[in-house]
């Protein structure tokens, strides 16, 4: 065991970070008495009894930690309480290589899907894949804006997060999204509100670009042949009130009754974009919209969460027994029933500082949602025989 320093920790670290880059023992004991601190699998720990309340006993630390360059959090370890310090670094260590290989792949992925939005067959000439890299560029720039813009804000508020993970699917539109992985603890309400809209609204920014861009592009002609072959597969695609307006202002068909021809699969890309954002602000968990309305609403936010998973159900019920859509079609709404229940119960991130936000950003926040609203479709997608 290691003696206690008043002036700061004296042992040293058999390889890496030291006990005494730790914070000076006397800021820690203004509201923990430590009667021991060592080093285990890296990490610091620090023994002893809370002087307040444990919660208070973090709020109070982990600022004075995280100057040292440390997330700390308060635990029980063999029936004791223990501050466990963890050495973080806000950055890139390295080459990414798993985030350079999976986007590589969902280029790949999305050129592959794509191509069949363009009305080629990748599979009798897959050279003819790359004719479809504008529908690449729209989907992965929408989504990389939108992970961008939560780890841009991440280093502001000095938060550990990855770069962008894409996620290769072969699917409609060739991936699943991106994600990224934050690490350690969120400061206050104000970098949780941060980290959380900026991804949706950078990615909208670039939906709309998209969006303009592709709906002044040439639109894409349908083999008449096909039309006639009986076994052929239509999809029809639900447009959001966002892209609605956006062909409105700038009076640009959408095709919607001609199944002869059909928009720029640019297009495609930005409806992507539209989907992903509404999904990403059901404020639920740790998505986009949980982190949100935590911050704008507090504690409030779980009770709101709960009632998520049951208006998506119902929403399923309604198109099915009273529109009359198939499983397939409303499917999406029961999955994602699922997925936000499983979310709900896990909870929201919870800031170490959970003072009021600012008028501001509550104010932001409120616009974020409205925004996320015109990005809703009922029907996502249909598939008709």
């Amino acid at each position: 065991m290691d003696d206690v320093d008043r002036s700061g920790f004296g042992a040293a670290n058999r390889g890496g970070r030291s006990l005494e880059d730790g914070p000076p023992i006397d800021r820690i004991e203004t509201v923990f008495a430590v009667y021991e601190a060592r080093q285990e699998d890296g990490q610091i720990v620090y023994y002893g009894d809370p002087l307040t309340h444990p919660e208070r006993v973090v709020r109070e630390l982990w600022p004075i930690f995280r100057e040292r360059g440390y997330d700390a959090d308060l635990e029980r370890r063999h029936g004791e309480y223990a501050i466990v310090a963890e050495p973080t670094s806000v950055g890139i260590d390295g080459i990414p290589w798993t985030n350079i290989v999976l986007f590589l792949l969902t280029v790949g992925s999305t050129l592959f899907a794509g191509s069949f939005w363009y009305q080629l067959d990748p599979i009798a000439d897959p050279g003819v894949i790359w004719q479809a890299w504008p529908f690449t560029a729209a989907i992965l720039g929408v989504l990389g804006v939108h992970e961008m813009g939560h780890y841009v804000m991440s280093r502001y508020h000095q938060v550990d997060a990855s770069l962008p993970y894409f996620i290769p699917v072969p699917t409609l539109i060739g991936t699943m999204g991106a994600v990224i992985t934050l690490k350690g603890r969120m400061p206050d309400r104000k970098a949780l509100f941060d980290i959380g809209a900026a991804g949706p609204l950078a990615g909208l920014v670039a939906t709309v670009v998209a969006t303009v861009i592709g709906l002044h592009l040439p639109p894409v002609s349908v083999d008449p042949a096909l039309l006639q072959n009986p076994d052929a597969v239509r999809i029809e695609l639900g447009y959001p009130p966002l892209l609605e307006l956006l062909a409105a202002g700038f009076d640009q068909p959408l095709y919607r009754n001609d199944p002869t021809t059909g928009v720029n699969p640019v297009v495609i890309g930005a409806w992507v974009g539209m989907l992903v954002t509404f999904l990403n602000l059901i404020p639920v968990g740790q998505l986009d919209g949980g982190h949100i309305l935590r911050a704008m609403a507090g504690e409030l936010q779980e009770t709101i969460a709960a009632i998520v998973p049951g208006a998506l159900f119902a929403l399923a019920a309604y198109l099915y027994y009273v529109d009359g859509y198939s499983v397939n079609t409303v499917l999406i709404w029961v999955i994602w029933g699922f997925l936000t229940a499983l979310l709900a119960s896990k909870g929201p991130a919870t800031p170490v500082r959970d003072e009021s936000l600012g008028r501001g950003r509550f104010l932001l926040g409120t616009v974020t949602f409205g925004l996320g609203l015109l990005c809703f479709m009922p029907i996502p997608v249909v598939i008709v025989g």
